[in-house]
């Protein structure tokens, strides 16, 4: 399955999201790819936010320089990531990303791609490419207005809501939950501020694969309702 992470508005927590529920995706210890292990793909082509390290990444696979399994790095959660340069960015074609996300999809079960913020076609695309998504955005106004937009947008393509995720909503009440169920059309699960969350893409360490975490138990909710969509 193929999962979209999106949510309009930038600084929302969207890679984090998509990071820790790649993990929670993941079967433990899954380290073989024999195993069913997701893979988070970055495909903020120009403000790329996951882990990174040397070799091919999703500039070279857009721009048929590489191969998209050449280019995943297995750590504590599979990624796919993104160059981080400009010449990069230029050079890719977005038609591509379909076929790139098929390839990792076949080889090793769930892709969840971390979109990018805004509505251009880079965060279009995507939506196009996801059998569903996952939408995430803070109690801000700004970003519950973004967020509005991308459902609208996500509607037009055809991609199904599976979750939203309330990010940094400590003090939400259950009435705000229902208010953003009602509005988005989708069940809510909230996350508060954590830092251990909120260092996760710098540490590599994410919460979700921690038994022991308090948030490890909200995404693995998160990864039953991608399980129920693709089932």
């Amino acid at each position: 399955m193929i999962l979209a992470v999106a949510g309009g508005k930038g600084g929302v927590g969207k890679s984090t999201v998509a990071y820790n529920l790649g993990a929670a995706l993941s079967e433990p210890d899954s380290a073989s790819t024999e195993a069913h292990r997701a893979v988070v793909v970055d495909a903020d082509l120009g403000m790329a936010n996951l882990p990174f390290g040397r070799g091919p990444d999703l500039h070279d696979v857009l721009a048929s320089r590489a191969c998209p399994l050449e280019a995943v790095r297995h750590g504590a959660v599979s990624v796919l990531p993104c160059g981080r340069s400009l010449a990069g960015a230029r050079a890719v074609d977005l038609r591509r990303l379909a076929d790139a996300a098929r390839a990792v999809e076949r080889e090793y079960g769930d892709v969840v791609i971390d979109c990018p913020a805004g509505m251009r076609s880079d965060a279009g695309v995507p939506l196009a490419v996801a059998d569903a998504c996952l939408l995430v955005t803070t109690p801000d106004p700004f970003a519950v207005a973004d967020v509005v937009r991308t459902r609208e947008l996500a509607r037009e393509l055809d991609c199904g809501l599976v979750a939203v995720v309330l990010n940094r909503a400590a003090d939400a009440t259950g009435r705000t939950v229902e208010t953003f169920e009602r509005l988005l059309g989708a069940p809510v699960t909230r996350l508060p501020t954590d830092a251990a969350l909120a260092q996760s893409l710098d540490g590599g360490r994410p919460p979700a694969a921690d038994g022991a975490h308090p948030l490890a138990d909200r995404f693995a909710r998160l990864a039953e309702a991608v399980d129920a969509v693709r089932c």
